[in-house]
């Protein structure tokens, strides 16, 4: 007869006491969420209630989006034991091929111009083949030449830096098609009421999959959590969802802006009307990605090699891995999720720009091994990637509000990567996590 535990029980068969244990939070996701908050709180403090304004949120949270995808495949290479140095330059390369796409290509060859339907779409998929063809290169390059990816990527942080500048001659590309820019922010959101949907939708998801998970514990005899720790989670989950899309519905749309979308199609914008901005598309693509990651790593065979490889290498290729083929497909994933993350920045900025891209190889990293990533392999979370990046683009926001000067910024940014490391180093010594 299957029953609820009272209380969590451990491998050696004791009972586990404390709310935590019993509601089962990963107390590393429970220190970062702290971590972010503390922050959060101070940086309002010192900015006199500036930095949890609707306002900077929505733009904190469109800056951090970029990074933040390229964090999610930036966990699967460190998990395997390699390193990608090479992520920023080759955004500035896809970001290139993209706007000469726009701008030169399709227009001289197949006479599609700037606003046409097609071609967005098509730059998009040229953006992303090209990502995944140079990273998958690297990959063969790393995982059958046996060439180290510390020397293959620090390589490509050099070339497609540069490769990005001889195709566009070092000049800016503008302006983009404005299907293309929907990518980048306020360009492109879907407004107050489809995001009270589409966040009642991800609530009922969250919802569904504590009862799901809840029903496979019993259906294979597992010991569950109490209903009252299920309904806790549901409840702090359906929260944070839910006041995620009010605070960016409570950032209204410039009377200006309204007013210039109502004359654009020739009405006149009525007396006292708002609009809100609402979900942009670029979170709703980081949703996608982070969700997509998440399923490919604990749901399919390529994650769970992953995971096995990075876990231990000869027993993974004794297994019958092929480690090779999946160092190459690891970076082609990285390379893809690469030129999604450029479609997003260049579309944020409207243009592409030779700088584009810069310093994003460190970030990346930093938000992987911030979010709990072992830089030894075998563990991390896409989660917590996504809020590793979240930290450290507040943080420097933060900063550059207080009026922190830039140079400063990448100091305290990189203490803050060493402390991270140290931290997990030892939160992994005390509970043999990954030892």
């Amino acid at each position: 007869m299957k029953t609820e535990a009272t209380e969590p029980v451990d491998k050696s068969g004791a009972q586990r006491p404390g709310l935590l244990r019993t509601l089962e939070i990963d107390t590393r996701l429970l220190g970062m969420i702290g971590a972010f908050v503390i922050l959060s709180l101070a940086f309002n403090l010192i900015t006199d209630g500036r930095f949890l304004t609707p306002r900077n949120i929505f733009n904190l949270t469109i800056q951090t989006v970029s990074v933040a995808i390229m964090a999610t495949g930036m966990v699967f290479v460190i998990v395997t034991r390699n390193i990608d140095l090479s992520v920023g330059s080759l955004l500035a390369t896809c970001s290139a091929v993209m706007a000469m796409t726009q701008t030169q290509i399709l227009p001289n060859m197949l006479g599609l111009g700037l606003d046409h339907p097609a071609t967005a779409p098509i730059a998009i998929v040229v953006g992303i083949l090209t990502g995944t063809l140079i990273g998958g290169f690297q990959g063969w390059l790393i995982g059958y030449l046996t060439i180290p990816a510390f020397i293959v990527t620090l390589g490509g942080l050099l070339v497609w830096r540069n490769v990005a500048w001889y195709m566009t001659k070092g000049q800016t590309i503008g302006p983009l098609d404005s299907n293309f820019m929907i990518f980048g922010g306020t360009n492109g959101t879907i407004g107050a009421g489809a995001s009270w949907i589409i966040g009642a939708l991800a609530v009922a998801a969250a919802l569904y999959g504590l009862w799901a998970a809840r029903r496979a514990k019993l259906a294979h005899g597992f010991a569950v959590k109490p209903l009252w720790a299920e309904l806790v989670m549901a409840a702090i989950m359906s929260g944070a969802i839910l006041g995620f899309v009010a605070t960016l519905n409570a950032y209204e749309v410039p009377v200006r802006r309204l007013k210039r979308l109502f004359e654009a199609r020739g009405e006149t914008m009525p007396e006292g009307f708002t609009a809100a901005y609402g979900l942009p598309i670029s979170v709703l693509v980081l949703i996608a990605v982070a969700v997509a990651m998440t399923l490919i790593a604990r749901r399919t065979r390529f994650g769970r090699y992953v995971f096995a490889t990075g876990g231990n290498p000869d027993a993974a290729e004794l297994s019958g891995i092929n480690t090779r083929w999946l160092t190459v497909k690891v970076f082609a994933l990285m390379g893809a999720l690469t030129a999604i993350s450029a479609v997003v920045a260049s579309a944020r900025l409207t243009y592409h720009s030779n700088d584009i891209g810069t310093l994003d190889e460190l970030r990346v990293i930093a938000a992987a091994v911030i979010g709990g990533t072992a830089l030894s392999g075998g563990f991390g979370t896409i989660y917590g990637a996504i809020l590793g990046a979240l930290i450290m683009q507040s943080l420097q926001s933060g900063m550059a509000m207080v009026g922190v000067d830039a140079p400063l910024q990448n100091i305290v940014v990189g203490a803050v990567l060493v402390l991270a490391v140290l931290v997990d180093i030892i939160y992994r010594r005390k509970t043999g996590d990954g030892a």
